[in-house]
């Protein structure tokens, strides 16, 4: 079959920032313009100013040089995400050295892999990872720096023992008089040259190294600046959630945030609903940047119950009062997010349809971006003034994308893309680069549709399309959406046996015995709902039975369920 190609493309208006031509310089340039201003702060913690930022890192550039680092040598970090992390990363970048995330969630094993394979030599690590790895599984070390107190773990070097004790007087006899914004002189990068290596999550096998240039991390910046700055004030309230290891929360929660000038609190702990709830509280943030599972959460437990009920239904239904219930609606809603919202941006994976529609319906201002690691990350985003319900915003600055697909309109087809956002390729693996960027397209594995405006709509990943008996493609994921929608369904996961297909389902036991139902109650409930379901699926999608799985399904640090893990459950 002859393939069609279907191009679009989006223009945008870039009068709002200036622009600059080096990502290196946007850091530069908002460390001196913000210099007096807060920047980092560890939630219910200590607080840095953008000019303490710039003293850590200058003390930071000053080891790198004793212990012999070169602009293009590996620098690994691995930690939960705190103001420590973010100095680290900034100061590995502005030297000019490559830095190698690492999400602090992988396994110790993992952790020695990447460092080895990267050949990084030094090692950031957190509280946490301290206690797990093996020092001698990683002989190619130079040193390896505690991170919330910079002391060493680990020298192999003379010199990196002896300048990160005596720090502060190396510092003190470099700038005997002051330090201040004329000191500020950052390494000036060049467009292909390569900023980063990010190890994606992976769910089999090794992960692999996504490498990044400069230009990549510019031009997403760029493209933020330009598309969010007009509509937030510098110096606002922003609360960092995702891994800052993982390209989404590094890019659109941390670098868009700092370089804009904005006050980033860092959870630095484990992100429970009722902590971020409490943060959003405390925080008030002017913007979140999220995964579907926080916001559906919340969503669900704090508000659906409340406004779903047959008085306010009845409300909705009656054109006279409509709008003022929607817009009171609404405003409660974005009390719970801090009551200070320009957006919630959501990122990584679908938003459930039945919270999206919900949102949407009462004008909540709610957006859904798509990208990948390879693409640093942004592929398509649109504001949520212009966000079409189901779609994933159009394609951005810089980007262009094509659905592979006799008719992209109607039948989904592999989204490809390039552009200046696309890696360089799988660090030492050129038969990974060779299978994902052809003719200098990347090829995504996920699997869309798009409208003649441009809007991109997301059916799934290739990978997991299952293929009916008589040859049909199964989008497991849009049954899963229908199923995720209904009471006491806390998630769940469509798997293929022989030509059935099966429903695995993790209930909300909370809300079960709440209610007083055993468990042979939820299991005649389920039994209903995929006699529901089915009546509104295709024939080829039909669901043979749900089985109730107990445990939540094992997740990625993105919050991906693990799909390879449950094939063979049954």
């Amino acid at each position: 079959m002859c393939r069609k190609l279907v191009t679009f493309a989006q223009n945008f208006c870039f009068c709002a920032m200036d622009t600059i031509l080096s990502f290196n310089s946007y850091i530069e340039k908002s460390i001196v313009d913000n210099w007096d201003k807060d920047s980092l702060t560890d939630y219910k913690g200590t607080t840095l100013q953008y000019h303490d930022v710039a003293r850590k890192i200058e003390k930071y550039h000053i080891l790198f040089e004793s212990c012999d680092i070169h602009k293009g040598d590996k620098i690994a970090i691995c930690g939960r995400n705190s103001a420590n992390w973010a100095v680290a990363f900034l100061s590995i970048v502005t030297y000019g050295a490559v830095a190698v995330p690492i999400l602090h969630e992988f396994t110790a094993e993992q952790i020695h892999n990447i460092v080895n394979h990267s050949e990084s030599k030094i090692l950031f690590a957190g509280d946490i990872i301290t206690t797990q790895i093996n020092p001698d599984k990683m002989p190619n070390l130079e040193g390896i720096i505690y991170l919330p107190y910079r002391s060493p773990i680990l020298s192999r070097n003379e010199r990196f023992s002896y300048a990160i004790e005596h720090i502060n007087e190396i510092f003190g006899k470099k700038y005997p008089k002051y330090f201040g914004k004329e000191h500020i002189h950052y390494y000036q990068d060049q467009p292909d040259e390569l900023a980063m290596i990010n190890y994606t999550s992976g769910t089999t096998g090794f992960s692999k190294g996504v490498m990044l240039s400069y230009e990549a991390l510019w031009s997403n910046l760029d493209f933020i600046l330009n598309a969010l700055g007009p509509h937030l004030k510098k110096g606002s309230p922003v609360l960092n959630i995702l891994p800052m290891a993982h390209m989404y929360g590094l890019m659109v929660e941390f670098l868009f945030e700092f370089c804009f000038g904005n006050h980033i609190y860092f959870l630095t702990r484990l992100p429970s609903p009722s902590i971020i709830a409490q943060a959003f509280h405390d925080i008030k943030p002017a913007i979140i940047i999220a995964v579907p599972l926080i916001i559906e959460k919340i969503i669900r437990r704090k508000v659906l119950p409340v406004f779903q009920t047959n008085k306010i239904k009845l409300l909705l239904n009656m054109p006279i009062v409509n709008k003022k219930v929607k817009e009171s609606i609404c405003e409660k809603v974005r009390d719970l997010f801090g009551g200070n919202l320009y957006e919630i941006i959501v990122g990584g994976s679908g938003l459930n349809k039945e919270v999206e529609d919900f949102l949407t319906s009462i004008n909540f201002p709610i957006t859904i971006g798509y990208g990948t690691t390879e693409t640093a990350p942004l592929i398509t985003f649109t504001n949520w003034e212009d966000f079409v319900a189901g779609s994933c915003g159009k394609p951005v600055k810089n980007m262009e994308v094509k659905i592979l697909s006799p008719d992209p309109e109607n039948i989904p087809g592999e989204i490809i893309t390039h552009g200046l956002n696309v890696m360089k390729g799988y660090y030492k693996n050129k038969t990974a680069t060779q299978q994902a960027l052809i003719d200098n397209w990347f090829h995504t594995g996920d699997l869309g549709t798009m409208d003649k405006e441009g809007n991109l709509f997301i059916k799934g990943r290739i990978k997991n399309m299952l293929l009916g008996a008589d040859g049909q493609n199964i989008y497991p994921e849009e049954i899963e959406d229908k199923l995720n929608s209904m009471a006491m369904v806390n998630e769940s996961l469509v798997i293929q046996k022989g030509n059935k297909l099966v429903g695995l389902v993790n209930p909300n036991m909370e809300e079960a015995q709440s209610l007083g139902f055993s468990e042979e109650d939820l299991q005649n409930i389920m039994e209903q709902y995929r006699k529901q379901l089915n009546s509104v699926l295709p024939s080829f999608c039909k669901i043979s039975r749900i089985q109730l799985h107990d445990e939540e399904f094992e997740k990625t640090p993105k919050r991906s369920i693990k799909r390879y893990l449950y094939k063979d459950v049954l």
